[in-house]
C-alpha cells in the first residue's frame, strides 16, 4: 500500500473500507494521503502535504487538469451533498481546471466549479461556487452559492446570498492568471512523472536533439557558464507555449554588477528548435557577457518574467 492511498475507515456511518480511484496519469506527492472514496480524473497534480480525507463526508470527485498545492486539505462533514456535474451526490466536487492553492481548505459539503481559482488560505464550506470564479487570499465562502464568473477579493466573508450577488465580475486578466496557473502545474505534474520513470530520465540524458552544446570563442582563456540545461529548455517552452516573445539582454560584470542591461533584440519564432537556435547564436556572439532572456506579451508589449541563462567565469 502505498502511503498516499489508504482505504477509508470502518466506522458507524460507512463499513465499506473504500478506496481512492486514481487515474494512472495523475501525480500524487509521496508526502500526501488520499484516504476513502476519492475519484481522482486525469493529469491532476497533488503537492506534497495535501490532506483529501474522505472517511467522514464521502465520496470526493477531482476533475481533469486540477492541482491541488501545498497543504491543502479536502475534508467533508457527515452528513451534507453537493450534486455533481454528473447528477450524482458527492461530499465534494472539484470541476476541471479548478486551482486548490496552498493551504487552502474545501469543507463538504462543497461545490468547486470548472477554472475555478482558490487562493491562499482560503476556505470554502457548505457553498457552491460557480464556474470561473476567482478566489483571492484568506477568504471565507461559508453557507452560499456564488454566481459563475465573480471575483471574490482577499480577505473577503462572504456568507450570504445578499453579498453574492453584490461581487464584481472576474476580469480577463484574472482568468488569465487562473489558466497560467494550471498550466504552470501541468509542466510540473510532467516533470515529477517523469523524474519518477527511469526511461524518461535516460531519454533526457541521452536525447541526441537536446539542449545544444554552447562553445563560444575562448580568447582569455576561459569559457564562459551557460545555463542551457533543462530549467533553460523548460523556460523556453514555457514562454513559447503563452505564445509570447522571447527578449535578450547582455551585460559585461560591471553594468551587470549596476543592473544596467543592453538590447539584443526580440526573437519572434514559435517553435521550441528555432527558439533554442536563435539563443544559442546569441550566446556565441557574446561570449564573454551575462546574458538573460525574458518573455514578452506581445499584445501588451508587457515584460514578464526572466532567466539569466550565461555569466563569465572568473579569471
Amino acid at each position: 500500500m502505498t502511503m498516499y492511498n489508504i482505504p477509508a475507515p470502518p466506522t458507524p456511518w460507512s463499513q465499506q473500507l473504500a478506496e481512492p480511484t486514481i487515474d494512472a496519469t495523475v501525480y500524487i506527492h509521496p508526502l500526501t494521503n488520499v484516504i476513502g472514496d476519492v475519484r481522482i480524473g486525469e493529469q491532476v497534480h497533488i503537492a506534497p502535504g495535501v490532506s483529501i480525507r474522505a472517511d467522514e463526508g464521502m465520496p470526493f470527485y477531482i476533475g481533469t487538469n486540477v492541482n491541488i498545492q501545498d497543504g491543502a486539505v479536502i475534508h467533508g462533514l457527515e452528513q451534507g451533498r453537493v450534486i455533481g456535474d454528473d447528477g450524482q451526490l458527492y461530499s465534494v466536487w472539484i470541476s476541471d481546471n479548478a486551482s486548490i492553492t496552498h493551504m487552502a481548505l474545501i469543507h463538504g459539503p462543497a461545490y468547486v466549479g470548472n477554472g475555478c481559482f482558490i487562493g491562499f488560505r482560503s476556505t470554502v464550506f457548505n457553498a457552491r461556487i460557480g464556474d470561473g470564479c476567482i478566489v483571492m487570499s484568506h477568504a471565507l465562502i461559508e453557507n452560499v452559492e456564488i454566481p459563475a464568473g465573480k471575483y471574490i477579493a482577499s480577505g473577503s466573508i462572504i456568507t450570504n446570498p445578499q453579498q453574492a450577488d453584490h461581487l464584481p465580475n472576474v476580469q480577463e486578466v484574472d482568468s488569465e492568471f487562473a489558466r497560467h496557473v494550471v498550466s504552470i502545474n501541468q509542466k510540473l505534474r510532467q516533470g515529477y512523472l517523469c523524474a519518477e520513470d527511469e526511461v524518461c530520465i535516460a531519454t533526457l540524458r541521452n536525447e541526441p536533439n537536446g539542449p545544444p552544446t554552447v562553445q563560444p570563442g575562448s580568447s582569455n582563456g576561459h569559457r564562459p557558464s551557460s545555463r542551457f540545461d533543462a530549467q533553460a529548455i523548460a523556460w523556453i517552452r514555457d514562454v513559447l507555449s503563452q505564445k509570447f516573445y522571447i527578449g535578450v539582454e547582455q551585460a559585461d560584470t560591471r553594468r551587470f554588477r549596476a543592473n544596467s542591461w543592453s538590447d539584443c533584440g526580440v526573437i519572434k519564432v514559435t517553435q521550441e528548435e528555432e527558439a533554442i537556435a536563435a539563443v544559442a547564436q546569441l550566446l556565441q556572439r557574446y561570449p564573454h557577457q551575462y546574458v538573460r532572456l525574458f518573455s514578452i506579451n506581445p499584445g501588451t508589449r508587457q515584460r514578464g518574467s526572466g532567466l539569466v541563462i550565461q555569466q563569465p567565469l572568473e579569471k
